[in-house]
């Protein structure tokens, strides 16, 4: 663990053991459904028992949270020190089922770990090419990206409030959805409470209140949580020893490519929620850290890490920035990975409840990124063109699943992700547009010209009387310069009036 810089970062604050069990409780009910649903498809796939499905499990469960532990709490060149969770990443499975499906079930299990482990090297040493690009990120960008995070994990939450198991009798019913009503409706209500910790822990508490009001209706089970092993430690090497084919590590490869895209998307847009400096070291110690962990991860029994996008959204919701609230949280994950008992109390937490509680979290992952475009300036250029695009491209996958399908697999696989869709659209309109300028006209879109004109009532309050412009400079009524701020300025620069009162010398330039 590195030590605490001198500098006080809000994601440094140490809440205490009891809050930090809480809230880290909280961050492990919010993603244990996505976790283990990862192990679930694949062992299905592969044809694996009941007991070897319960083990790729248990080592998603303790990987993840080693990965967490390692991202928030940091070692040198590893971890960008934020409140991230790691976990099994579900961008990779579509790749996974194929390489089992080709290598005859259950003996594709070593080509797939084998892919993983040279997917994750070959990432861990380009890292530092994606390090280097947080200046191609501004606002425009990383708003772009955090909406479309928001509302390409809609469906899942959706997709929980039915019931979770699409070919269950019950997926659907008004029971499953009302129970996620009732769930939402908690949440909001515990919210409005005076309490600060009973609104911060609103989630969490939530979730308990549903799962008792589920089990009083007879929809949550908790008598098999006696059933299997109290103890257990991932076996490593328990499928057999890696198997390494040049065409699966290659396929792994483009999920890992999506994979950097995102975590780093991830980092920045926690790091705009959390309001601290995230710069191309620590986007890079991050991203080392994710390719690290999927590095190992195959040795236990677990496939490729990256952070878990909900996650973010907790954090936007709580408004807790700790990381060490997270590093709790994985904590929680490697003692379930331990303790499958435990991982089966979770377990049985009525997936309707999950999504009553998702619709708020990942509702509000949307909100901050459209939060952080309303920083975005759309007078005389092809912003508001760019977020229309990019945001319109991350949905195609999102509301026609099949859009890809004939298309070539490398291309799917990297597409099939709206948030991968809409990040690269974003960044490459953003480079065209705004960076490579050449060619660019005074008037490029109609969707500028009505607001080309416009100014803000905030930029318009900044001025004093007998502030003028001269030659596209601000003086003020004595004749002297006004500084000029830039938007991505964010040490405000301020200047006194006549009567001593300060007003930030923000202006239109």
């Amino acid at each position: 663990m590195t030590s605490t810089p001198t500098t006080s970062r809000p994601e440094d604050e140490n809440l205490g053991t009891g809050a930090n069990l809480l809230y880290g409780l909280q961050h492990v009910l919010t993603m244990y459904g996505g976790i283990v649903a990862v192990p679930l498809i694949v062992g299905q796939a592969a044809g694996l028992s009941s007991a070897d499905i319960g083990l790729l499990i248990a080592a998603s469960l303790f990987v993840g949270g080693a990965a967490t532990l390692l991202q928030t709490l940091g070692l040198p060149f590893f971890g960008c020190q934020l409140p991230l969770v790691q976990g099994v990443s579900f961008a990779s499975v579509a790749t996974i089922v194929a390489i089992v499906g080709a290598n005859g079930g259950e003996g594709g299990l070593p080509v797939v770990f084998g892919a993983v482990i040279g997917a994750a090297l070959i990432g861990l040493l380009i890292t530092p090419i994606f390090s280097k690009i947080t200046k191609f990120f501004p606002p425009l960008v990383t708003g772009i990206v955090i909406t479309t995070i928001g509302l390409t994990l809609m469906p899942v939450a959706a997709r929980w409030a039915m019931g979770g198991n699409s070919s269950a009798e019950d997926f659907g019913s008004m029971a499953n959805i009302g129970l996620a009503a009732f769930t939402l409706a908690t949440v909001l209500l515990l919210s409005k409470v005076g309490s600060a910790t009973i609104s911060r822990l609103s989630i969490l508490l939530a979730m308990v209140i549903g799962t008792l009001v589920a089990l009083a209706f007879g929809m949550a089970d908790f008598s098999r949580i006696g059933e299997g092993p109290v103890l257990a430690f991932p076996t490593p090497l328990h499928f057999g020893m890696p198997v390494f084919e040049a065409a699966a590590i290659i396929s792994m490869l483009i999920v890992v490519m999506v994979i950097l895209v995102e975590t780093s998307a991830d980092i920045l847009a926690v790091g705009d929620i959390i309001d601290t400096k995230v710069d191309s070291k620590r986007l890079g110690n991050g991203l080392r850290a994710d390719m690290i962990s999927s590095l190992v991860a195959p040795l236990f029994g677990s496939f490729t890490q990256s952070a878990f996008a909900q996650n973010v959204g907790l954090v936007a919701v709580t408004g807790v920035k700790s990381r060490y609230v997270v590093a709790t949280g994985g904590l929680i994950l490697v003692t379930l990975g331990l303790l499958p008992i435990m991982g089966r109390v979770i377990a049985a937490v009525p997936t309707s409840v999950l999504g009553g509680a998702g619709i708020v979290l990942f509702g509000t992952v949307a909100a901050s990124g459209i939060r952080t475009l309303a920083k975005v300036d759309y007078r005389n250029n092809m912003n508001l063109v760019i977020v229309a695009t990019s945001i319109g491209f991350g949905m195609i996958p999102i509301a026609m699943p099949s859009f890809y399908h004939h298309f070539p697999a490398w291309f799917e696989t990297i597409f099939h992700s709206g948030i991968s869709s809409a990040a690269i659209m974003a960044i490459l309109l953003n480079l065209l547009f705004n960076h490579f300028t050449a060619g660019n006209s005074d008037q490029q879109s109609v969707f500028v010209a009505g607001t080309e004109r416009s100014l803000r009532y905030r930029d318009i309050a900044a001025l004093h009387d007998g502030d003028h412009f001269v030659g596209g400079k601000l003086y003020d009524a004595q004749g002297n310069e006004v500084p000029l701020q830039d938007e991505d300025d964010h040490a405000p620069q301020s200047r006194s009036s006549a009567a001593g009162s300060p007003s930030p010398a923000k202006a239109v330039s």
